[in-house]
């Protein structure tokens, strides 16, 4: 994919909807900043900052939280993930 829009995702290892995030952006070929934030607490709070949330996975295309998995999911199976990521760069 193109160059410029940062993916990020802030989760856990043990989190099964992070690793299928992961996955998921993965298989379309997206790299992605993998923010681990379990016993992380600066990158906790950094992404309560951002997201306003507490659960993980946290989804960022550039700066617009996305959400979690579901959201993710629904924007791929709606085509909008593309749309994203059109911007995006190089593969996991």
């Amino acid at each position: 994919m193109g160059d410029g829009t940062k993916v990020t995702i802030y989760g856990t290892r043990t989190c099964a909807h992070c690793t299928a995030a992961r996955m998921l952006l993965t298989r379309k070929g997206v790299r992605f900043e993998d923010v681990v934030v379990t016993d992380d607490e600066e990158r906790m709070a950094e992404m309560l900052e951002r997201s306003g949330r507490r659960s993980v996975p946290q989804i960022f295309v550039g700066d617009a939280p996305i959400g979690g998995f579901d959201e993710l999911c629904a924007l791929d199976e709606s085509g909008e993930l593309d749309k994203l990521l059109a911007g995006s760069s190089g593969t996991q």
